[in-house]
């Protein structure tokens, strides 16, 4: 996600995750062979590079488990803001709701892989924007993960024996607060898109990715960020900004690094052992 390319002091060539030297990484570098080279120290070390391919494999099946478990499997189930036609609905469709339920859950399992990934990949570029950056896709995974215990809370208000003592209609719409659970999201956004401007501003310096995709992962998370934030301040500012253009461009900017990702670490070599 971002460019700018830092080197390396010579006596760091080991096998090992080789340290950088912050004062050296504020250098920048022309595109070239000599950006290349500096492209394949930032993955020498090992732990890199596999962090690199955990990336690179795990955030696309990730990204598509989640678009398939809500609006494949979920949205059609809970789509009605009616409460009655809701809980018919998972009532009806138990088994769907639960395996959906499930795979929103390995998608913030996934994220808090992907987030410890990305960190040990750009702790070498600034160990404390990356920790930031770290801490915001955490909060962000940890969300997903609450939105599942929210959907679990609801079908168990609809279908556990201690809640029959309620009036339906009551059922119905305890049940229908839970599944709001979702505006969440927009929490989990806001700190998912300020991290991902974090990094796209340390995938700049690293020189790991073309500076235009840097810049354009800088600029669409910011934006995301911004819209994410006024949302919350004014719900009404989704009348203005369509709520599919809030994220899309950062996803399709994070879609791109970690097949970029992928590529650099099966193309980098363990640099050669000092003799």
């Amino acid at each position: 996600m971002r460019i700018k390319h830092g080197a390396l002091t010579s006596h760091s060539r080991r096998t090992a995750s080789p340290p950088l030297n912050s004062s050296v990484m504020r250098q920048s570098y022309p595109s070239g062979i000599h950006g290349e080279r500096v492209m394949a120290q930032l993955l020498a070390g090992s732990a890199e590079r596999n962090a690199a391919k955990v990336v690179g494999l795990l955030y696309l099946p990730a990204f598509f488990l989640l678009a398939v478990a809500n609006f494949g499997v979920l949205e059609p189930i809970i789509g009605s803001g009616d409460p009655s036609h809701i809980a018919q609905s998972i009532l009806s469709n138990q088994t769907n709701f639960r395996l959906a339920s499930m795979g929103i859950l390995l998608y913030g399992g996934s994220t808090l892989i992907i987030s410890v990934a990305i960190y040990i990949i750009l702790r070498p570029v600034n160990q404390i924007l990356s920790l930031l950056a770290l801490l915001g896709r955490v909060v962000n995974g940890l969300i997903w993960i609450l939105v599942v215990m929210n959907l679990f809370t609801a079908i168990r208000i609809l279908v556990q024996p201690e809640y029959s003592e309620l009036l339906p209609n009551q059922q119905q719409i305890l049940a229908r607060l839970f599944l709001s659970g979702f505006d969440q999201y927009y929490v989990g956004l806001l700190f998912w898109s300020a991290s991902a401007t974090i990094g796209a501003f340390l995938w700049l310096k690293s020189g790991l990715v073309p500076r235009a995709i840097a810049i354009f992962g800088i600029i669409s998370s910011a934006w995301c960020a911004a819209c994410s934030l006024t949302l919350l301040v004014d719900p009404t500012f989704s009348k203005i900004v369509n709520l599919w253009l809030f994220d899309t461009p950062m996803v399709l900017f994070e879609i791109v690094l970690s097949f970029l990702l992928l590529v650099r670490a099966m193309r980098s070599k363990p640099m050669a052992t000092a003799a």
